[in-house]
């Protein structure tokens, strides 16, 4: 399994993994992490949880990945490709405000990114998706309209989701992303969150 620290890449075989990972309290998977800055602010908040961000595009990664916090981990892969060494270890997922094939994916209901967050999901994990207006737009979709058919498509897989959230500007403020803050200063402010669990 490819990580990344700054600009230089280490291969993390499954045995240093558990052992990165003992004696944490959660396991939190960031999928789609763009720069990183979400899973740098919760693993700083939160130090009895690890977590680990993805993300396939690894120069987005340079800034935040340099943080030596021993609870945080950046990973190089495709969320319709996650590494097997995760498998059944991660007990929160969050997909913050995807876009490109990540939000595709959702959208049509890609079996290989939903099998492959059933895959690394403990029991009883968790599953939050914050999805916005301006990237469903950009694939033909209202927001309403793309949220529904996104809930549909985890509905079908599995995950027991509660009552969409919407998120205005202020929610989006004060969210610790950097795409949360552009978004909340943008031209539409408007987002909705999914909560889910097995």
């Amino acid at each position: 399994m490819e990580t990344i620290r700054g600009k230089v890449s280490l291969d993390l075989d499954l045995t240093e993994l558990q052992v990165r990972l003992a004696n944490y309290d959660r396991i939190v998977l960031d999928l789609g992490t763009g720069d990183g800055k979400f899973a740098f602010c919760h693993a700083d908040n939160f130090p009895n949880h690890f977590v680990i961000g993805v993300d396939s595009c690894r120069e987005n990664l340079h800034e935040h990945s340099r943080a030596k916090l021993p609870n945080l981990l950046y990973i190089i892969a495709s969320a319709q490709s996650l590494p097997q060494e995760l498998r059944g270890l991660v007990s929160h997922i969050t997909i913050n405000f995807p876009w490109g094939s990540l939000l595709e994916s959702l959208l049509n209901g890609d079996d290989r990114l939903l099998r492959g967050l059933e895959s690394v999901a403990g029991s009883s994990a968790a599953l939050d998706v914050r999805l916005n207006g301006g990237a469903l737009a950009e694939q033909g979709w209202s927001l309403e309209d793309g949220a529904e058919r996104i809930f549909e498509n985890l509905t079908f897989a599995g995950w027991n989701l509660r009552k969409p959230e919407i998120l205005d500007s202020r929610a989006l403020r004060a969210f610790p992303s950097t795409w949360g803050k552009r978004l909340a200063f943008g031209r539409d402010p408007r987002a909705i969150q999914l909560s889910a669990c097995l």
